[in-house]
């Protein structure tokens, strides 16, 4: 799904290059790694896992998902739901910017560019499959690698808690996706429970049915 394997391997190696200067640091089970690094590792294990057919656009916008998050840090803006919606929107542009501008270097034409940026904007999610498929890709990575530790993060919250907070998650996602997060991704028991009822949740939620 690579029209131009060398030019694909260069915009992945540029975009490694970038994330790795992320001055924060996360342990991938082994050795601490730039955490952006690491993020954009596991997007491509993950949509490999999930769709090893993906389009080239996908591809390399997975890898860049997250690009120079560290320069906007949520810190930057009020805690509240206002400023996190303001946040999530800086973002989205931040990262389409960055992205567009180091596949041009790297000689990819304007109809590329623009596929990759769009999918980082998120447009058109539910109507782009492109834009569904990164977006599956997106919450499965969170339920694989980042769950766990967000409800160590909050103890204080109770089972109905983090079920509505997974189920805002899952309603983005398609049918496949929320199957895929029962069936793809490894979780200790208790978690795997609380996964399939906000699976269960959104399904119902969105009047689709999850996978068979």
């Amino acid at each position: 799904m690579v029209a131009d394997t060398e030019r694909y391997a260069t915009a992945i190696a540029r975009f490694d290059a970038i994330n790795a200067r992320d001055p924060n640091l996360e342990s991938d089970g082994a050795a601490r790694q730039p955490k952006e690094l690491l993020y954009a590792q596991r997007m491509t294990a993950m949509l490999e896992r999930f769709a090893p057919d993906a389009s080239e656009a996908v591809r390399l916008a997975a890898r860049c998902q997250h690009i120079r998050r560290w320069e906007i840090p949520r810190a930057s803006y009020p805690a509240t739901p206002e400023g996190y919606k303001a946040w999530r929107t800086r973002l989205l542009d931040h990262h389409a910017g960055i992205g567009a501008a180091v596949l041009r270097e790297c000689g990819y034409d304007e109809s590329m560019v623009e596929r990759v940026a769009s999918l980082l904007r998120k447009e058109r999610l539910k109507r782009n499959p492109d834009t569904q498929l990164l977006e599956d890709v997106i919450g499965l990575v969170f339920v694989q690698h980042y769950l766990a530790d967000f409800v160590k993060g909050h103890p204080g919250y109770d089972e109905g808690k983090f079920v509505d907070i997974l189920h805002k998650t899952f309603r983005k996602m398609s049918a496949q996706g929320r199957d895929a997060a029962t069936t793809l991704v490894t979780l200790p028991d208790e978690l795997g429970a609380v996964v399939a009822k906000a699976t269960d949740t959104a399904a119902a939620g969105s009047g689709l049915q999850a996978a068979p």
